[in-house]
């Protein structure tokens, strides 16, 4: 059955996209969720509206994430933490917190979904963690993890 997708669905297609998928998904998931429309024949101009104002927020979203790498590319995030004489933390620095270091330091309102770390950090030093704002616009910022006093 071919389905005009409203919304970006996992594995499937993205908004405007006219898919082929099958009849029991379409009936039972797709278009009772919301998330399409039966194709019919009159649906190709709302399927090129859609794919024009998606394309317009992803520009919208490329430029944005572009100015934000711009902020953090070569930036040090300083962030203090509780540690022990040897310098291992009392829990841990994970991506929340390395979020609210990049709003509070420069002022760059990032998810914290868009920070890859491997584990959290758990002792002082300085780190490189690579932060993927869209799509192929990644950059890396380091954070520094010092003792409180």
């Amino acid at each position: 059955m071919k389905v005009l997708l409203r919304s970006d669905v996992d594995g499937i297609g993205r908004r405007g996209d006219v898919v082929d998928v099958a009849d029991g998904y379409a009936r039972n998931f797709l278009i009772p969720g919301g998330l399409g429309l039966a194709a019919t024949e009159g649906i190709a101009a709302q399927a090129a509206s859609m794919r024009r104002s998606r394309d317009l927020r992803d520009a919208n979203d490329r430029q944005a994430a572009e100015t934000k790498a711009k902020v953090l590319a070569g930036a040090t995030l300083r962030i203090t933490a509780r540690a022990g004489a040897t310098g291992r933390l009392f829990g841990s620095v994970g991506v929340t917190e390395v979020a609210e270091a990049a709003r509070d330091q420069k002022g760059v309102e990032i998810d914290r979904h868009a920070f890859s770390l491997a584990e959290p950090i758990k002792a002082t030093g300085t780190y490189e963690v690579p932060v993927r704002l869209f799509g192929d616009v990644a950059t890396a910022v380091m954070v520094e993890v010092v003792a409180a006093d």
